[in-house]
């Protein structure tokens, strides 16, 4: 069996989520996010990449090589 390699994704959270909606702040924490300047690496997939998008305005994405 072929094994693929997922790409990896290094998540730097920027702003806090105080005043945010509760859903927010259950997102950065599911990213294992919950303080600024909080990083994690995760394996970049479709689940991942749909709980970026809804707190893109409180997080920094950078592609790790």
């Amino acid at each position: 069996m072929v094994e693929l390699k997922m790409p990896k994704i290094k998540i730097k959270q920027l702003k806090s989520p105080i005043g945010r909606n509760n859903k927010q702040r259950e997102t950065l924490i599911s990213l294992g996010l919950n303080k600024i300047n909080r990083e994690r690496t995760l394996e970049s997939n479709s689940a991942i990449q749909g709980m970026i998008n809804k707190v893109k305005h409180l997080i920094k994405v950078d592609e790790v090589k």
